[in-house]
């Protein structure tokens, strides 16, 4: 990581709007869907124990935010993702865990261990004792990243209403693996 990028806690509430133009150019989102993630990321914050992070240049421009909470089984996501973590046994991964909600860089900030950093931040700060995360079911840097962490696929193909392709639900025991230092 650069010495230009400081990580530290994130109102997300007051800087939605910085996150969402994150988000969009690592994710890729179109217009529409930024102003439904902006409700999303609102109502999110209501919830118990949410949290965020960002990662801010020295003038205090966003290139990278997670945010997160003790997972519910209420939740939405958990209601989409527990028929296919009971089908393979797994669905207690769902109770005792702090789920990563989000987790973007900018494009031109990644591979410099900013995502690293983010995720290992908060998921130092949770009192549960396992962490979970959904990420498209495809090989990429995202997933390499996850399992570099400890993250191991819990279930794969897990279709979500309206999103064009699959999804993988991964869990990792806390705390997350950290590379050896030599």
């Amino acid at each position: 990581m650069t010495d230009e990028v400081v990580i530290g806690p994130l109102d997300l509430a007051e800087r939605v709007d910085d996150a969402l133009r994150v988000q969009a150019l690592a994710f890729g989102l179109s217009d529409d869907e930024i102003a439904v993630r902006r409700q999303i990321v609102l109502r999110h914050l209501t919830y118990p124990g949410a949290r965020a992070y960002g990662a801010t240049t020295g003038d205090g421009r966003l290139i990278g935010f997670v945010y997160g909470m003790p997972n519910d089984r209420g939740h939405w996501w958990s209601t989409v993702v527990e028929p296919y973590l009971r089908g393979w046994g797994l669905d207690d991964w769902l109770d005792g865990s702090f789920v990563i909600t989000e987790l973007h860089v900018r494009p031109g900030y990644q591979n410099r261990g900013i995502g690293r950093t983010l995720i290992t931040t908060i998921t130092d700060t949770a009192a549960e004792p396992r962490s979970i995360l959904s990420a498209i079911d495809a090989e990429s840097p995202a997933r390499g990243l996850y399992r570099s962490l400890g993250y191991t696929d819990l279930a794969c193909n897990v279709l979500f209403p309206s999103a064009p392709k699959p999804y993988a639900v991964m869990g990792a025991p806390l705390p997350l693996v950290r590379p050896a230092r030599g």
